[in-house]
């Protein structure tokens, strides 16, 4: 066997081609994997989520003592990520009732635990409460008032953050976009200022700190400073105010990844760099030198960890118009491309080496005219049976997974070191059929 060839920089690390034209994810042969598990199959290599998390930690906390790394759950979260997650020292931020009962499944520390979500039900506040999460993220005065309530209750004191709204364009997706006036998220400033009156005079919250998120994909530094801003200088009128200083600015993530070839974002040491400089300056001017920072990259941990394998069958030429290529998954395993346009760079995972000269869209099997995975793209020319990965699908891709067509969601396998594990059996009819009554 010879000397393995490289692969473009956005399959997981340590990716490489083997001698015959195959894709090789965490020592394993793609092709071996298609034909154990089937397809569509998701690939994790876990050496690279490793790494992502390791780089996150390394670049903020050695420019900032202080400052934490929070992994956004929301963008993949089972039992085998959180357990990762728990092992490399980052805190986890969880959405839904559903999310935080997985962390707990896996044994991750509760006090370690961001509860975020701008409408938590009364029983999910309960269960946050009783599993000693470090840190709920209130959202809106309702749900100020709720869990005023159900701790006060409890006999319980809860520490809280109060999410807000910097008023910043993040210059990405308008459906990725959370940090505007206009959002469903958090408070106007003003709001929240009456928000912390609320707090202070209450005996079983204690507001130990501010939250705020941009949006996600966001390439541009300038941003995630402007908020920063915003956030800073919010703060140091609230201890104007009301004499409060909390511990802690939580600024959230976005931090962009790549998906195709020529886009490559800034590395998370150049994010680190404006960032923690730029806080560390304006907290200085500020006098707000105790406060501690915490961001939550999501997507930048784990969108490059996996990829997705796909059997191709029919190919079907429009003369003069398109050919499609289309593969057994689609809409229902990544519904992204449909839902806000995100694009991918597939390849043939059994053809690496070959060169990419006829044009495809590739299309799902799914009974929707937008059911497109990756329209007009370069492979070389393909048969039905080849496999077709498309990279960078570890983050939003399984999380929004649906069973639509009564299609069974996949399966998830984990890879290291020429190993693999199924994390994630595939989906049955007895599955499917579990929950309904008839």
């Amino acid at each position: 066997m010879g000397a393995m060839k490289e692969t473009p920089p956005f399959f997981p690390l340590g990716s490489a081609i083997n001698d015959h034209g195959h894709l090789v994810i965490g020592g394993c042969d793609s092709m071996d994997l298609a034909e154990t598990y089937g397809t569509p199959l998701y690939v994790f290599a876990e050496e690279d989520i490793r790494a992502r998390a390791r780089e996150f930690k390394r670049e903020f906390t050695g420019r900032l003592s202080s400052s934490r790394v929070v992994y956004a759950g929301k963008a993949c979260l089972n039992r085998a990520v959180a357990k990762i997650i728990a092992e490399e020292g980052l805190g986890l931020d969880v959405v839904s009732g559903g999310e935080l009962e997985i962390a707990r499944s896996a044994g991750f520390p509760m006090k370690n635990i961001y509860f975020h979500g701008n409408n938590k039900s009364d029983a999910e506040l309960e269960l946050a409460l009783a599993a000693g999460v470090g840190r709920i993220v209130i959202d809106n005065a309702w749900e100020l008032a709720r869990l005023d309530g159900i701790a006060g209750a409890r006999s319980c004191r809860a520490d809280v953050m109060l999410r807000i709204k910097p008023g910043i364009d993040p210059h990405t997706h308008a459906k990725i976009t959370t940090g505007n006036i206009d959002s469903k998220f958090g408070f106007g400033l003003e709001d929240a200022d009456s928000a912390v009156g609320r707090i202070l005079s209450s005996n079983s919250l204690k507001l130990v700190g501010f939250h705020y998120h941009i949006g996600s994909q966001i390439f541009e530094i300038q941003p995630f400073l402007d908020a920063m801003h915003t956030a800073l200088g919010f703060i140091a009128g609230v201890r104007g105010r009301w004499g409060l200083i909390v511990d802690e600015l939580d600024a959230g993530g976005g931090f962009a990844v790549q998906y195709l070839s020529g886009q490559a974002p800034p590395s998370v040491g150049e994010y680190a760099e404006a960032i923690v400089s730029f806080f560390k300056e304006e907290c200085r001017r500020l006098d707000l030198t105790s406060l501690s920072l915490t961001v939550e990259p999501g997507r930048a941990t784990v969108a490059r960890a996996a990829v997705a394998l796909y059997s191709v069958g029919v190919i079907k030429d429009i003369p003069g118009i398109r050919r499609y290529l289309c593969v057994d998954g689609g809409m229902a395993d990544n519904i992204r491309p449909a839902l806000y346009g995100a694009c991918y760079e597939p390849y043939l995972a059994n053809r690496m080496t070959e060169r990419a000269n006829q044009l495809y869209t590739v299309a799902g099997r799914f009974c929707e005219s937008g059911d497109i995975l990756a329209a007009d793209v370069k492979l070389p020319a393909a048969d039905p049976g080849d496999t077709l990965v498309m990279p960078v699908c570890g983050a939003y891709c399984i999380p929004m997974a649906s069973n639509y067509n009564a299609f069974f969601r996949p399966a998830v396998v984990m890879v290291k070191e020429g190993q693999h594990r199924l994390i994630r059996r595939r989906e049955s009819i007895e599955d499917l059929l579990r929950t309904d009554l008839g």
